[in-house]
């Protein structure tokens, strides 16, 4: 590895930890630090919180055998035990290089089952976008059921608002996508006779054949089925947290709910493990919910360090188990 790449590679690392790491220090800076270590030593409940773990653990794992389903849909024999292992490791290599564990993945199946990256690339589209999709109907239904939380939560966070406001009323973020669009239609227009145009095409046409997974799938309500198993683990990973703590275990599932919503959210930033924009969320709705302010902050500082150390954790076990994965494995449904 040259100097150029180890130092894109570093930046990639060091940029993200510290932007999440300078909103987490703006969160906490003003706070009563004793007063939630306080809580953190004496009002936690950490046997539930390790109980919350194993809903973590069965999501993720229902997540690597819902991408091996669109895997099966492209008639490529693979090792269903190896992509779910892949999707464990996802979590370790994303808390180094944020959104590089989905690359990672690919590439290990790439190498051990020899199915074309591009192909595992569109397959992995799929799996994201049907997540974003669960994540944008609940919230849709929660801001038009509970429209007296989120407006309170835009006064007192105008900043938030204000931003993503900028991104759609930009003149310039449309003409900058305008001519986006204008370069790569006369790319593929008028310079197909390239080398590396006609890769490009060919790569896209892959990546298409991936994403036309979902439709190829001879099973479709097992992948919604698993869908769903995924986000109610998803969510009970989340909400059982709120039973280790006195303020938080008589809000209610319904309060639950929204705090987790907002805590999804905020893990689309691409920042290691969600590390501030993730405490920022949480911390915010349980205040909305009248949890005292240092109350809150311990709870996002407890729940995610374990949560996050227990993914890493099991992304770690995946990643070094890999290799004693036989080749012949080749489990089909």
């Amino acid at each position: 590895m040259n100097l150029k790449s180890t130092l894109r590679t570093s930046l990639k690392i060091v940029i993200p930890l510290v932007f999440g790491g300078l909103l987490l220090w703006l969160i906490y800076r003003n706070m009563d630090i004793k007063a939630i270590w306080e809580v953190i030593r004496r009002g936690v409940r950490y046997e539930v919180i390790a109980f919350s773990l194993l809903f973590g653990l069965l999501a993720n794992v229902f997540r690597g055998l819902r991408w091996s389903l669109l895997i099966d849909s492209l008639k490529a024999p693979h090792s269903k035990t190896r992509a779910v292992v892949a999707v464990l490791g996802t979590y370790a290599v994303n808390l180094v290089l944020p959104r590089m564990g989905e690359v990672w993945r690919c590439g290990v199946v790439t190498k051990y089952d020899k199915i074309p990256f591009t192909k595992l690339f569109g397959t992995l589209l799929i799996d994201r976008i049907s997540d974003v999709v669960v994540v944008g109907l609940i919230t849709f239904i929660l801001f038009f059921s509970n429209l007296s939380f989120f407006t309170n939560f835009s006064e007192r966070n105008p900043e938030l608002l204000d931003s993503f406001q900028s991104i759609f009323t930009s003149l310039w973020v449309y003409v900058c996508l305008l001519i986006v669009i204008a370069a790569v239609w006369f790319v593929f227009k008028y310079m197909s006779n390239f080398s590396l145009v006609r890769k490009a095409k060919n790569m896209l046409k892959n990546v298409w054949l991936g994403v036309k997974s979902i439709w190829l799938l001879e099973d479709k309500p097992k992948f919604l089925v698993q869908t769903l198993i995924i986000w109610v683990c998803y969510f009970m990973y989340f909400y059982v947290t709120f039973y280790a703590f006195d303020f938080t275990r008589d809000l209610g599932f319904h309060k639950g709910l929204i705090a987790f919503t907002m805590s999804s959210i905020a893990v689309a930033i691409p920042v290691q493990g969600g590390i501030g924009p993730w405490h920022f969320m949480v911390i915010s709705t349980l205040v909305l919910f009248n949890v005292a302010e240092t109350d809150a902050a311990a709870f996002a500082a407890v729940v995610h360090t374990i949560q996050t150390a227990w993914t890493g954790l099991c992304g770690l076990a995946a990643i070094l188990i890999l290799p004693l994965i036989k080749n012949n494995d080749k489990i089909q449904e």
